[in-house]
């Protein structure tokens, strides 16, 4: 049972890597292709480049787009385009890109690129020039939930600061405080410094929008604080001071609130860097003096933020700007101006919706011009119901968003834990019928594997025959080449050496012919005593070779299989081995192998020459069978059952092969099989030196 279970915890890994490896890597093109775009994407979301220059990219970006086939990769880059459009506020084409980002991530299930889908879209409704903030609220919430189930933190956070900046501007403060107080309890583990500084200011603002001024004050210390671990360069600091001067200006400590405005404007480098920054706090600063008595520098202040927001197109800033002179030339007698000022502030707050400078406009306009008093406070009580009834409605859909969203993710809860105890029964059903399959399984491979083991017992049979047969042919032909040897040396010689001195006596005569013809038959004598002892020499030595039988039938097979086929054959084979010495198995499997390699170059190759080499190195035997044929590639195709079979017989032996080959340059088969599949005597031998072997 133990070992059912381990195959079975096997399978379930098995297959779980198989999900985690199943896609491919991007090819060649894609990997080109990635760079070109991530390249086009970031130059045209770069600030510096202009819109001009940018959308013509961005609309070549979305046609390459359009050709990616792989759906991860084309969510990628849609979702980048999406914010490349957002960026430079294409409104009709970020529209049309993030819809399609919606479509591909839900059909590809990408969570994480539907959130970030949600979040675009959001953050485009809470735009000035579209504002619609029950919008907004809807998709931001949708995105902080999926981040918030996937348990992203940090992200699930920063989109709770942003539906809480949508609540204090529709005046919903308390609920803004509850939001970011669930921000809070995400961002504090995760130690992040500048998000929450970004949120405790938050929660400065809207604590102060409630007047509950003490608790915006500890709200804007912290942040202050979070801000200084941060090592922020000295414009990051402007905003916190002026939020500070805002609210003590609100308390009616003008005088703190000034020192927070100084404080801002000097500032480094502040009018250059975040002009529309310098032109808010230069704004607040004159009001601020205005309210002290310290009239002589205000218009000169209030005029230059009013040129500043007009050079960058700072609308939002000019109705303001407009407003306080305004109010500014009232304190000062100046009504004509005044009335010219309120009816500024009253225009281009209605042409950015700005509701409450609108309201405001209308009020300073009655005081300015009682004559139509009357025809402004209807205007300003119109608006008033109508902003409080839409706020209203707002701050209703903002609740019923959120008890929509809690109520669907209670109920995804359940429909999870429904979902676990099915998927439960599920596991335990497969489990089971794959136990009962392995079982099978294991079992026709036992019986497999005798039926293997039988007959690898009667191929080993049978090979031990076929050795036994020519190892009596061999030893009969080395008896018959010991015994010529043995004439040649006893017999022959030994009459060459009578002969030899013979005539050697007879060259005691003086006779000049005699000696010179004796001198020639002598020096013949030698000639053949010296071919006799030559050929003596070499058929003893073969007698006493190790030209084994294992390497005769090697020899042999290669003579029935090649010859008939013409195909020439070149076989070299290590003499101080002795290869009969072998284990069975090992020659049973070699000899097999070397037969399927042999019939693929006759039947497959088209090969005119065959080499194949026995070797030994310290730790293996190295058997190459090579051909000058064909060749074939070796990465296309399934491997065929010859293939498979020396594979299974390398693996008996506890080997390893090699195939190489490619079309034109012929195919070669390494063989490496260890040299513990030899005898210990065959191993001494080995591990001598030569002389001592040849001895």
């Amino acid at each position: 049972m133990t070992r059912i279970l381990v195959v079975l915890l096997f399978f379930i890994i098995l297959i779980g890597s198989c999900k985690k490896n199943s896609e491919k890597p991007y090819d060649q093109h894609y990997i080109v292709l990635i760079d070109s775009l991530d390249n086009w994407i970031e130059m045209a979301k770069n600030p510096v480049t202009s819109r001009d220059v940018s959308l013509p990219k961005l609309l070549k970006i979305s046609q390459i787009i359009d050709t990616i086939s792989i759906d991860s990769l084309r969510v990628k880059y849609l979702s980048e385009l999406s914010l490349a459009y957002y960026t430079v506020r294409d409104s009709i084409n970020f529209l049309n890109t993030n819809k399609e980002l919606e479509v591909f991530a839900i059909k590809i299930k990408d969570s994480t690129k539907l959130a970030e889908a949600y979040w675009d879209k959001g953050e485009y409704f809470n735009w000035g020039s579209v504002r619609k903030r029950d919008s907004a609220y809807y998709y931001l919430s949708k995105a902080q939930k999926l981040f918030d189930l996937r348990g992203e933190n940090l992200q699930s956070a920063r989109l709770l600061r942003s539906m809480a900046s949508i609540q204090t501007a529709v005046h919903d403060n308390t609920g803004a405080l509850v939001t970011m107080t669930e921000s809070l309890k995400l961002l504090k583990p995760l130690k992040n410094n500048k998000r929450l500084y970004e949120a405790y200011n938050t929660m400065g603002i809207a604590a102060a929008a409630l007047e509950e001024y003490d608790e915006a004050f500890e709200y804007y210390n912290l942040a202050d604080q979070y801000l200084n671990k941060t090592k922020p360069a000295n414009t990051d600091l402007v905003t916190i001071y002026n939020n500070i001067g805002l609210l003590y200006y609100k308390k009616g400590d003008f005088a703190n609130a000034k020192i927070e405005y100084e404080k801002a404007l000097n500032i480094d480098s502040l009018y250059l860097l975040r002009p529309i920054t310098y032109a808010r706090v230069l704004d607040h600063l004159a009001m601020t003096n205005l309210k002290l008595g310290e009239t002589t520098s205000v218009e000169n202040d209030l005029t230059r933020a009013l040129y500043i927001r007009d050079s960058i197109g700072d609308l939002e800033g000019l109705s303001l700007n407009y407003y306080n002179l305004s109010l500014f030339m009232k304190e000062s007698g100046n009504t004509t101006d005044a009335f010219i000022y309120a009816q500024n502030s009253r225009d281009l707050s209605k042409q950015i919706d700005n509701n409450l400078r609108y309201m405001e406009s209308l009020n300073l306009l009655a005081e300015l011009d009682p004559g139509n008093a009357i025809s402004y406070n209807k205007e300003y009580i119109r608006i008033s119901d109508s902003l409080q009834q839409e706020e209203r409605q707002i701050r209703n859909k903002f609740n019923r968003i959120r008890f929509e969203t809690d109520e669907t993710l209670a109920k995804n809860q359940q429909l999870s834990k429904q979902r676990l105890v099915w998927i439960g029964v599920a596991t335990g059903v497969v489990l089971l019928a794959m136990a009962l399959f392995i079982i099978v399984i294991q079992r026709i491979k036992n019986q497999r594997l005798k039926f293997q083991q039988q007959q690898q017992e009667a191929n080993q049979e049978i090979f031990n025959l076929m050795l036994a047969q020519k190892q009596k042919v061999e030893e009969g032909k080395q008896s018959e080449q010991k015994r010529i040897s043995e004439e040649l040396h006893d017999g022959v010689l030994g009459e060459m050496n009578g002969v030899r001195m013979i005539l050697l006596g007879l060259n005691k005569k003086a006779d000049d012919a005699a000696v010179a013809l004796r001198e020639q038959a002598i020096e013949k004598l030698k000639d053949v005593q010296e071919e006799i002892r030559s050929i003596s020499h070499e058929l003893n030595d073969t007698s006493y070779q190790k030209l084994n039988n294992f390497m005769s039938s090697v020899e042999e097979l290669l003579k029935t299989i090649c010859e008939p086929a013409g195909i020439k054959y070149d076989f070299t084979f290590d003499q101080d081995l002795d290869w009969d010495n072998l284990e069975g198995i090992t020659k049973i499997n070699l000899y097999r192998i070397l037969q399927e390699s042999l019939q693929n170059c006759v039947k497959h190759a088209a090969a005119t020459t065959v080499y194949i080499s026995f070797e030994t190195n310290e730790k293996d035997m190295l058997i190459s069978i090579q051909d000058n044929g064909r060749g074939f590639d070796t990465s296309k195709g399934k491997a065929g059952i010859g293939h498979k079979n020396i594979k299974s017989r390398i693996e008996k032996i506890k080997g390893r092969w090699h195939l190489r080959s490619a079309p034109g340059i012929g195919t070669t088969v390494l063989l490496e099989i260890p040299l513990e599949h030899i005898s210990q005597d065959t191993k001494k031998e080995i591990s001598l030196p030569m002389d001592l072997q040849k001895v």
